[in-house]
């Protein structure tokens, strides 16, 4: 399966607001949407894959998270784009 076939897959799961691989927990990265178990917020990996930083960059630079955890990021972030542009924003001021 490739990554586009498994975001496809993962997104039609999300339809339900069950966003499976993603956490948000208060005082834990501001609150922020993050990969489940980690400390790594889905605005960082957005703006890093903006930044031109492959998939394959990602994975290994964040080595503790998986090809689904950023498919599940991705399925995320695209759902939640203002969400995710708004932390974007607040931490380019930070």
């Amino acid at each position: 399966m490739t990554l586009k076939e498994l975001e496809q897959q993962l997104l039609a799961q999300s339809l339900g607001n069950n966003w499976q691989g993603i956490e948000k927990t208060p005082r834990v990265c501001g609150g922020e949407a993050r990969i489940a178990k980690t400390r790594i917020p889905i605005w960082v990996l957005v703006e890093a894959s903006r930044l031109g930083y492959s998939d394959a960059d990602l994975l290994t630079s964040y080595p503790t998270i998986t090809a689904t955890d950023l498919a599940n990021a991705w399925v995320y972030a695209e759902a939640h784009l203002n969400e995710i542009e708004l932390a974007i924003e607040r931490n380019e001021v930070a």
